[in-house]
């Protein structure tokens, strides 16, 4: 009698770890689905370019929904960026001093057939959980400050963005700004959904931790 009431407990935790499991798996498609959708719909990324003479002022911003803390995390992943910016071919930290870092990037932004390599190294002072500014110290631009901002918004984080920019070279009036508005878009939805993609990815893992400890 207790081989066999320990044969059926047995069948039934085995039959609800398969029960959990597939709803785990299904859980994290239909997440991860969430993100490519949101990351695919970057209309809500409200960008404004503005030309006056030499200097290109970009002011950008978009919701995520996610905390501060969690949009923040990403933002200064400066190693890894490379990994989930698409125009990036490289990114690193050179110098690190308390609150300040210095940053070198490289990679090649595309429009068409317009191509146009960059390379920078900056230095950024970072103010946790709430801002980042950030001027260049060397690269192909002959000017570039910038700071990103971060606040909560309802359930989500407000991330807006403010550059003024002079570039070592002359920018179509036409073409130039579309180019710097696609540009500009692409990335930020690109850390948006990094930013989703390791939210989901946390939850999943501490999903699945709470099933095993029950």
């Amino acid at each position: 009698m207790n081989v066999l009431a320990g044969s059926i407990s047995t069948r039934r935790v085995t039959t609800r770890q398969r029960e959990c499991l597939r709803a785990l798996v299904l859980a994290a498609v239909l997440m991860f689905a969430s993100v490519r959708a949101i990351a695919g719909n970057d209309r809500d990324v409200d960008i404004r370019i503005h030309v006056e003479g030499d200097v290109v002022s970009v002011d950008a911003s978009m919701l995520v929904a996610a905390t501060p803390q969690e949009v923040w995390s990403v933002f200064v992943d400066f190693d890894h960026m490379a990994q989930f910016i698409s125009n990036l071919k490289s990114s690193a930290v050179v110098a690190r001093s308390g609150d300040t870092v210095t940053v070198a990037q490289a990679g090649e932004a595309s429009y068409g057939p317009l191509k146009f390599a960059f390379e920078s190294v900056r230095e950024l002072r970072l103010m946790p959980v709430e801002k980042i500014r950030s001027h260049m110290i060397s690269g192909n631009m002959k000017r570039f400050a910038g700071v990103t901002e971060f606040a909560a918004e309802g359930a989500g984080t407000r991330v807006t963005y403010h550059s003024e920019a002079v570039p070592d070279r002359w920018i179509p009036p036409l073409i130039g700004p579309r180019f710097i508005e696609q540009e500009t878009r692409e990335q930020l939805s690109e850390f948006r959904a990094e930013v989703l993609r390791r939210k989901l990815a946390q939850a999943a893992v501490d999903k699945a931790d709470s099933l095993r400890q029950h």
